[in-house]
């Protein structure tokens, strides 16, 4: 049942249809990664953006996942992504092992359509003359 926007009294598994704990899930993809970020606070910054990029929050933005997190500042979550020296590549090793892990075949193959949604006028953050799954053709 929705409230206000949130499902209550179900659970994950109950609205996608899958019995995947899915708590389970993300703290193994957390472990995984976890190597890329050399300290601990670097990690838990980036377990903290994780939870904000998942969670329900509307908007995105550094202080709107540092509010999602429980920090007072957008600190953490701005230094993580613009000061913090950690492995990219390291971290895209680690994710794309794990893809591979979980397709069950080394030359199996992933599709991913970002379907976004139209956005109107021009000052937009984003916004450009693309091709648009949602519309299926041409659109901002």
């Amino acid at each position: 049942m929705s409230l206000g926007g949130e499902w209550v009294g179900m659970s994950v598994a109950d609205w996608t249809g899958t019995l995947i704990d899915w708590q389970a899930a993300l703290q193994e993809l957390r472990e995984i990664i976890a190597p890329a970020f050399g300290r601990r606070e670097q990690q838990q910054s980036a377990n903290a953006f994780i939870d904000g990029v998942l969670s329900g929050a509307e908007r995105k933005t550094g202080w709107m996942l540092a509010e999602e997190a429980g920090f007072e500042r957008p600190y953490r979550i701005q230094s993580l992504l613009g000061r913090s020296s950690w492995s990219a590549d390291e971290l895209c090793r680690l994710v794309r092992c794990y893809g591979i892990k979980a397709l069950g075949d080394p030359d199996g193959m992933l599709v991913v359509d970002k379907t976004g949604f139209l956005k109107k006028g021009t000052a937009s953050a984003g916004v450009a003359r693309q091709y648009s799954g949602t519309a299926g053709r041409i659109e901002n």
